[in-house]
């Protein structure tokens, strides 16, 4: 027979074959992050080649940024069904045919369906599952974990930013976007790392279905026949179905609705200064090489920021309070933005890139971590889902509204200023709210512990009673009540 712990899923190993789905998710996810922000190098030339305005191809990015996050949902409900190896694989395809397409587009509005939507379909399914199985590889050392395959967007951005203008220089941005859709084909290969931790439970199956096909037999008949599960799989209707794989019960957790509001309002202004940062440094004078290295100083920072705050993140004095280090980490992000316009030279620039990358990275390194701080491993992956498609309203919004305020002022600092604040906001909501959570959980936690108390005690009082009671029944023969005469008094006296 087969072990008692064998049909139980294997704990997280921390280690070992962990370290390659790392990699792997260090490639697919620095592409789900950098691309649609490397792909900001050739908006200049795209803009005068359709004769569109900054508002008008910004909606590339952010078309391929909400759809990226908009597909959340479809991405856990096939991780759920499919496992992340096919997902991720199928993704890559998605993402090189959908540049490769692009490379043929003749109007703005086919970029949006080729970049925007295809591709980032593709991003969609890098992203979510190589989230999720770091979370299955790793317990103790998941924010590390998860600050190592972080930081390969930065690694992405810093590479892309100059290939990108060296391909333009060379190719144009048609023979670029083709050469670009054959390199996006390397996340089916980081695909392919992502074995699944569960699959050493086949062999346990295989011999249980050799040594004991009789016993097994016998099993199901007295336990009835299986197809009445499957008409309760076939009797329930789509909503039902639906949430199984996103977990809706969610909107009910206060942790998880202190999160999801304070991450759509950053979202607002979190893209957008990526997106026109090399834009704006054209806009300033500066050549394209120079306006390319910007973003490469941004993810250079970024890069070594991501693994530093995970291990930060891990330490025993911020683990346990690791929301309040996102919120500050979110209004240092707007706080920079705020500071930008001031920074009117090259070297300025520079300094904003710098610190701009810091906290970049350390919002990055802890979005998913901290989530799952709140709702936990199991319910991660409905999480992730939910908290995408949320999010994909404003990531659209953001960009667009950016453009618009730089059409209507004709200058780059309103937009600046705009996301600047709205990120200071947030994480002002997300401290003082994160508070609040914190004193209501240690209020429910005392009131449990009280309770339990109160539990025992009545329960170690009620055994008392049960055997003095038992101890009276056996020791009532030998007790006899006497009455005097005239009184009419019982008194109970013991046997001498």
């Amino acid at each position: 027979p087969a072990p008692a712990q064998a049909g139980r899923a294997p704990g997280p190993p921390d280690g070992g074959w962990g370290w390659v789905v790392v990699f792997g998710a260090f490639v697919s996810i620095g592409f789900a992050y950098a691309f649609p922000k490397g792909l900001a190098i050739f908006f200049k030339e795209i803009q005068d080649f359709f004769g569109t305005s900054y508002s008008e191809i910004a909606w590339v990015s952010s078309i391929m940024l909400a759809t990226t996050y908009g597909a959340g949902p479809i991405s856990s409900i096939l991780v759920n069904r499919y496992g992340s190896r096919p997902v991720v694989m199928f993704g890559g395809l998605l993402c090189g045919v959908g540049m490769i397409s692009a490379a043929f587009c003749t109007s703005i509005l086919q970029l949006y369906i080729c970049v925007g939507f295809i591709t980032g379909f593709g991003l969609a399914l890098n992203l979510q599952p190589s989230v999720i199985i770091i979370g299955k590889y790793f317990l103790k050392r998941r924010p590390i974990a998860n600050g190592l395959a972080m930081a390969g967007s930065p690694v992405m951005l810093c590479t892309l930013a100059p290939l990108n203008q060296f391909l333009f220089d060379n190719f144009g941005w048609r023979g670029s976007f083709l050469i670009l859709g054959a390199i996006l084909l390397n996340c089916c290969v980081a695909g392919a790392l992502f074995r699944p931790i569960g699959a050493g439970t086949a062999l346990v199956k295989t011999q249980v279905n050799e040594e004991g096909k009789d016993a097994l037999k016998g099993k199901i008949t007295e336990d009835g026949p299986t197809g009445k599960k499957i008409e309760e799989e076939e009797g329930k209707d789509c909503f039902e179905k639906v949430n199984q794989y996103l977990d809706f019960s969610l909107f009910k957790h206060r942790g998880f609705l202190i999160y999801l509001i304070g991450n759509v309002l950053m979202f607002l202004g979190f893209f957008a200064p990526i997106v026109f940062l090399a834009p704006y440094a054209k806009h300033t004078g500066i050549d394209e090489y120079s306006a390319a290295f910007l973003l490469s100083i941004l993810a250079i920072v970024d890069m070594v920021a991501r693994p530093a705050t995970g291990i930060v993140a891990n330490s025993r004095w911020v683990r346990p309070r690791i929301q309040y280090f996102f919120s500050f980490a979110i209004a240092f992000n707007g706080a920079c933005h705020l500071l930008c316009p001031l920074a009117s030279s090259y070297s300025g620039l520079i300094v904003y890139s710098s610190f701009f990358g810091l906290a970049f990275g350390m919002v990055c390194a802890m979005l998913f971590e901290t989530l799952m701080d709140l709702v936990g491993a199991a319910r991660f992956t409905s999480a992730v889902g939910l908290v995408t498609i949320a999010e994909c309203c404003t990531i659209l919004l953001g960009p667009p509204i950016g453009g618009i305020l730089i059409d209507t002022f004709g200058d780059y600092k309103y937009m600046f200023i705009k996301c600047g604040a709205v990120m200071v906001l947030a994480g002002t909501f997300l401290f003082i709210m994160n508070y609040y959570n914190y004193r209501m959980l240690a209020k429910e936690e005392k009131e449990r512990k009280m309770k339990e108390e109160h539990l025992k005690s009545v329960r170690t009082e009620n055994e008392g009673k049960k055997i003095w009671n038992k101890d009276s029944t056996q020791d009532g023969p030998e007790l006899e009540p006497l009455r005097e005469k005239g009184e009419g008094i019982k008194k109970e006296m013991n046997g001498t």
